[in-house]
């Protein structure tokens, strides 16, 4: 009879319930974060990110409330709708939540996502449990919802953290996060956004020492502050492309020096073609145009880069 050692059980058993679908089954701690592993050829989804409307959802007499967003995405023959968690009420509730799910539903819209803006690098204290509840209860949002996404960043050294130090309190917090998060069937998806994940180099070490599956990237094609060239920018999104879980497009791409240049839809679609993307790409849009009347326009851009 052959002999399989300890380990090999283990790994057998570990395969074996991931090809299960038994993502319950998971131990607390597994190997670096793979590539994503699509079947199948590429897939696209278009969504709209309520952030690209804060001038019409934010002051003291807003124009438009989250539900106008959602008819608007209606409007424009979206398959999703992304609802920033920054413009729902302080205080949200189960029957606001289930609003928002039945109008999104019966509009055939997706909840395709949320986002929050948390800080996972604060030391151990009130501030960071504060932090991490956030998270948690945004995940809570997002079950009920339906949103099978949240968009989370990393935070950035402070009060004379080493990178490291910063590093390690963000794995930590996230590997917590995503333990609930997959209790709760959520993904979060780390964003390029400034702190530790300014060079990709540095986003990409936090998905690989995150030892979960519930944890991918939000590609943002705007942010590449960390690449000093354009050239660079466009390489720094394919390598993270791979374990991209959700993409974010902004019209313009920011790189190191905060140079603003217009963004290449249709080189990003061959990106994402040829890292076999299948999900959401999301227009956040940032410019100075009245988003009701732009984001027609790039919307429809988007749709033919990637038809």
């Amino acid at each position: 009879m052959k002999v399989v050692s300890r380990r090999r059980f283990l790994h057998l058993g570990l395969a074996a319930g991931m090809a299960a679908g038994s993502w319950h089954m998971l131990p607390g701690r597994l190997a670096a974060r793979e590539p994503i592993q699509r079947p199948g050829q590429p897939k696209f989804k278009f969504s709209l990110a309520a952030y690209g409307f804060r001038s019409l959802l934010t002051g003291k007499r807003p124009e438009w409330t989250l539900e106008d967003f959602i008819r608007y995405c209606a409007q424009l023959q979206l398959e999703g709708t992304e609802l920033t968690s920054y413009y729902f009420p302080k205080q949200v509730t189960p029957e606001y939540l289930n609003r928002l799910k039945f109008l999104s539903f019966t509009l055939g819209l997706d909840i395709s996502g949320t986002a929050v803006g948390n800080d996972f690098c604060y030391p151990p204290g009130p501030q960071r449990q504060r932090q991490i509840q956030m998270v948690k209860t945004w995940i809570d949002h997002a079950a009920a919802m339906g949103a099978p996404v949240i968009r989370i960043f990393s935070g950035r050294p402070r009060n004379g953290q080493s990178v490291q130090e910063a590093h390690r309190l963000a794995v930590q917090a996230m590997e917590e996060c995503c333990q609930y998060a997959g209790e709760h069937g959520v993904f979060l998806a780390l964003e390029n956004h400034g702190g530790l994940t300014t060079k990709i180099d540095g986003l990409l070490a936090l998905v690989r020492d995150v030892k979960s599956p519930w944890l991918g990237v939000n590609l943002d094609t705007g942010n590449l502050h960390g690449s000093p060239s354009v050239e660079e920018a466009y390489h720094d999104m394919a390598r993270m492309a791979p374990y991209a879980v959700n993409v974010q497009v902004k019209v313009s791409l920011t790189y190191a020096g905060r140079k603003r240049v217009p963004g290449d839809f249709d080189r990003l679609a061959r990106i994402l073609r040829q890292a076999g993307y299948r999900g959401y790409i999301v227009l956040e849009y940032e410019e100075r145009d009245d988003p009701r009347a732009a984001c027609k326009k790039w919307m429809q851009q988007l749709r033919e880069a990637f038809a």
